[in-house]
C-alpha cells in the first residue's frame, strides 16, 4: 500500500530580496519520511492557491510548522504592536480553518512551535508576545550565536498531567526538550487542554478536548534529531500511525470529497 500522505504546511522566503519561495526545512521532511514513515508534501500557506476540501483529500494528515511569523492578533481579539513581530496573514487564513476543519472530522494534525500556537488559537487561545518579559519566566528563544546543534541543544524539563496523553504516549510524566520561541501561550480557550509545561510554567504541550483523532501540539522543535531523539521519535512515530489509521478508514471519505 502507497504511503500516507502528510501535508506540510511550509512558509514564505525571499530569494534575493525578490523572488518569493515556499519552503520547508529539511529537517520536517526528513521525520516525516523517515520516522513517521510517510509522504512528505509541501502545501503553499495560501488559501488563494488550495482548496481546502481538495487539500484535505489529498492528505491523510498534516503537520503545522515552526516558522519567524506569528499568528497575527487580530485573530484572538488584539491588536497588533512591534512586540508581536512578523505575521504572514495568508498562513493564518490557511492554518486556522484547517485545522478546525481536521480536529472536526478526526483527521490527524500535528502541530510543532508556530503550529502549536496556531492550534492554540485555533480553539480560543490568545498569546503573549513576549514570554520572557513576564515574572518568573525563562529566555525561551534561540540562542542568537553557535552551532546548529547548539541551538537545537536540550534545554529544559517538559512536565505532563500525569496519566494523560502525552505522559502515556511517553511513557514518563518528564522529558527534556530544546526551546526556540518567543511567544506563548496567555489564556487558553475551553478545548485547548494544557497537558505539559516548561519548568517555569509556560505551556509547551496541548491537545484538543473532546478531538476524536490525533491533535497535538508541542511548542518546541521534535523535528530536529528526530531519528535519535526518543522524544521525537514517539511523536513522530504515533503521528504516522494515525495517519496510516486515517488512510485505511477514509477510503469512503476520499471517494465521496
Amino acid at each position: 500500500m502507497a504511503r500516507a500522505v502528510i501535508g506540510i504546511i511550509g512558509n514564505q522566503h525571499l530569494i534575493n530580496d525578490d523572488y518569493l519561495v515556499h519552503g520547508v526545512g529539511t529537517m520536517l521532511s526528513e521525520a516525516i519520511s523517515g520516522v513517521s514513515d510517510c509522504l512528505p508534501l509541501l502545501v503553499p500557506p495560501d488559501p488563494d492557491l488550495v482548496d481546502l476540501d481538495d487539500l484535505m483529500a489529498a492528505c491523510d494528515g498534516f503537520l503545522f510548522t515552526g516558522g519567524r511569523p506569528n499568528v497575527h492578533p487580530e485573530e484572538y481579539g488584539q491588536a497588533a504592536t512591534p512586540a508581536h513581530g512578523d505575521f504572514n496573514r495568508s498562513r493564518d487564513r490557511l492554518a486556522l480553518p484547517l485545522i478546525r476543519a481536521c480536529v472536526e472530522r478526526a483527521q490527524p494534525i500535528f502541530a510543532v512551535c508556530l503550529g502549536f500556537q496556531e492550534l492554540s488559537v485555533a480553539f480560543g487561545a490568545t498569546l503573549h508576545p513576549e514570554i520572557r518579559d513576564l515574572p518568573g519566566r525563562m529566555n525561551h528563544r534561540m540562542p542568537p550565536d553557535g552551532t546548529l546543534e547548539e541551538k537545537f541543544a536540550l534545554r529544559h524539563d517538559v512536565h505532563f498531567t500525569p496519566g494523560g496523553p502525552f505522559a502515556t504516549l511517553m511513557g514518563s510524566d518528564v522529558v527534556r526538550t530544546n526551546t526556540l520561541h518567543g511567544q506563548g501561550i496567555d489564556m487558553p480557550g475551553p478545548r485547548l487542554v494544557i497537558d505539559g509545561r516548561a519548568d517555569d510554567g509556560t505551556p509547551e504541550a496541548v491537545y484538543v478536548r473532546d478531538a476524536r483523532g490525533f491533535s497535538l501540539g508541542v511548542q518546541w522543535h521534535p523535528e530536529y534529531n528526530a531519528a535519535a531523539d526518543p522524544v521525537s521519535r514517539k511523536l513522530f512515530e504515533a503521528f504516522g500511525d494515525a495517519a496510516r489509521d486515517w488512510r485505511s478508514g477514509a477510503a469512503g471519505l476520499r471517494r465521496s470529497a
